[in-house]
């Protein structure tokens, strides 16, 4: 296997010291170098194929270009589009990424990693915020705005108002909440916004983020005299919880009762029919909140951004029955 090239080999193949290739591939060397030498040291390098070795430079510099991204969950359906989002930014800048899960039981999230390892951090829908991270950067993602550090959110409430106007010009008044029994922002401006949009006429049963809890919680709001015409859940998972309620009691999806979800994953074109839901840009949210991110480590402050969902209409909802 060919050896990788070496500055020293480039500036052999350039003429010129191993210091003065370092000075033009680090990009200070205006004023200070010739430019037909930087020209040349350009040329040599891409010539050669040569690649500065990063993890080197940044030792030198006592800098790590890591940035720690803490999720609750490693399965969550929303959590890969973050990363990738947030990856490709951060590639973009020489930073790479690294994931750190942090359960939603676990209260506030703390460093189990050496912060001297890291430059940053990036929070998504973690109950109770981030702590221990000394005075590292942190920027939040689907967490309260009121919060001491930069947010990056989804337009959850605005999501939330899309699908209750999309029930009411349908004819739904008799509205079921599958809540999420998660005491996370998110959800709590969800709810809200839902009762906002339904004032003294919603009734609302708490699950966890589960098709099995979902399907029992369904099953309490379904069988009673008022039953509800349409079931609103937090979620795309627990809405397939309330898929088998339904079918447990016989109910016909949408003849017999509307059903919408929230987050637009892969799930919610698998179930049939295929679920009304909200659709959020999972991989913009990323990519802002490591820009933001970005800027804090450059001794700016970000301003806070929501970013819109978008209601996606499909075959799960249709008028009340008469």
């Amino acid at each position: 296997m060919d050896k990788r090239p070496t500055s020293r080999d480039v500036a052999r193949a350039a003429g010129v010291s191993q210091s003065t290739v370092s000075i033009v591939l680090a990009g200070k060397a205006e004023g200070r170098v010739k430019p037909e030498t930087r020209q040349a040291v350009r040329e040599a390098a891409r010539r050669l194929g040569y690649r500065p070795n990063l993890a080197a430079r940044n030792l030198r510099l006592g800098r790590t270009r890591t940035v720690l991204l803490v999720v609750p969950t490693l399965t969550g359906p929303v959590f890969g589009p973050i990363y990738a989002g947030a990856a490709e930014v951060a590639a973009a800048r020489g930073f790479g990424v690294v994931v750190h899960p942090w359960p939603d039981d676990a209260g506030p999230a703390r460093s189990h990693v050496d912060t001297q390892a890291i430059e940053g951090v990036l929070a998504s829908s973690i109950v109770g915020g981030v702590t221990d991270f000394g005075d590292l950067p942190v920027v939040m993602m689907d967490s309260d705005p009121a919060a001491p550090a930069p947010t990056i959110n989804f337009d959850v409430a605005g999501g939330m108002r899309d699908i209750a106007g999309h029930l009411a010009g349908l004819g739904h008044r008799r509205i079921g909440h599958l809540a999420a029994a998660v005491d996370a922002w998110t959800f709590r401006v969800r709810g809200e916004a839902l009762a906002d949009a339904f004032p003294g006429s919603l009734i609302r049963e708490a699950t966890p983020i589960d098709v099995a809890a979902a399907r029992r919680a369904a099953l309490a709001l379904l069988d009673r005299p008022d039953r509800p015409s349409a079931l609103v859940c937090d979620d795309d998972l627990i809405a397939a919880g309330a898929y088998k309620a339904a079918r447990a009691l016989g109910l016909d999806i949408p003849g017999d009762l509307s059903v919408t979800g929230f987050d637009d994953v892969l799930l919610a074109t698998a179930l049939e029919p295929e679920l009304t839901t909200v659709r959020l840009p999972a991989e913009q949210l990323g990519a802002a909140a490591m820009t933001a991110l970005l800027e804090l480590l450059d001794d700016r402050r970000p301003p806070g951004l929501s970013l819109p969902g978008e209601l996606i209409a499909r075959q799960s909802t249709a008028p009340p029955a008469a």
